[in-house]
């Protein structure tokens, strides 16, 4: 028999009014509020970012389109390749996460063909294993998704300083989090689901359905190679790989 989690927070319950929920929250002790009323469990220093919901949660907005954008890829077949969309106001130095896309056992035609919408002018940050070998075609993961019409971004993610070790990443987030420097779009339930649940055990990363962590993390790593969308976005793309 298969099986399936339904997270349900208490703002999903439709037989209490708003004013209810609100007096039902503010009775719960402070360190318990997100576990009893979003269903955030209490990991404790678990937690990959011990950050309340609330302070990175933003209403969905228009961007500005001077703002520079940039994906973030992560591949999967088994566990679901996954794509976030990174907004950057580089006035205020902070991050948006924008859109997101998460599906698992389908061909980079059909993952292309969700993210490229977004808009094909957009660089696309990806992992290491995109070197990897395609088993039907030989070609690399990246190659393929180049070929589906994504600008995928010429290495590999890497930090500016260079290497590309999942806890600096990590770090460099959780700060942005910490400092109100990242931002991510109430609608996206899908992304806060995978928040409230990354976590470590015995120090190391729990890797279960942290697919959209991950290419937050990725695009996140990658920010210097954002651009801005122009009229002429289409004829004239930056140069990949440098800073737009």
């Amino acid at each position: 028999m298969g099986r399936s989690v339904t997270t349900m927070t208490i703002m999903d319950v439709e037989h209490y009014t708003d004013a209810e929920k609100a007096d039902i929250i503010a009775s719960y002790p402070p360190h318990e509020r997100e576990a009893r009323a979003k269903g955030i469990p209490t990991m404790g220093s678990g937690r990959v970012f011990p950050v309340p919901e609330a302070d990175i949660t933003c209403e969905d907005r228009e961007i500005p389109r001077h703002w520079a954008h940039i994906n973030g890829l992560d591949f999967g077949w088994d566990h679901p390749f996954a794509a976030v969309q990174l907004a950057w106001d580089r006035d205020y130095d902070r991050i948006y996460v924008t859109k997101t896309y998460r599906k698992k056992e389908a061909t980079p035609v059909i993952h292309a063909a969700s993210v490229k919408p977004w808009g094909d002018w957009i660089p696309c940050a990806w992992p290491h294993d995109g070197y990897q070998h395609d088993k039907g075609s030989g070609d690399q993961l990246k190659e393929l998704y180049r070929r589906q019409g994504l600008r995928m971004i010429e290495d590999h993610a890497t930090h500016p300083e260079g290497g590309f070790g999942t806890e600096a990443g990590l770090m460099d987030m959780l700060d942005r989090m910490q400092t109100d420097r990242f931002k991510v779009f109430a609608s996206l339930n899908d992304w806060f689901e995978e928040f409230r649940m990354y976590h470590r055990k015995d120090g190391k990363i729990v890797k279960e359905r942290d697919d959209l962590m991950s290419a937050t993390r990725i695009g996140v790593m990658m920010l210097r190679n954002a651009a801005v969308q122009s009229s002429g976005a289409a004829r004239r793309k930056p140069r990949l790989g440098t800073t737009a």
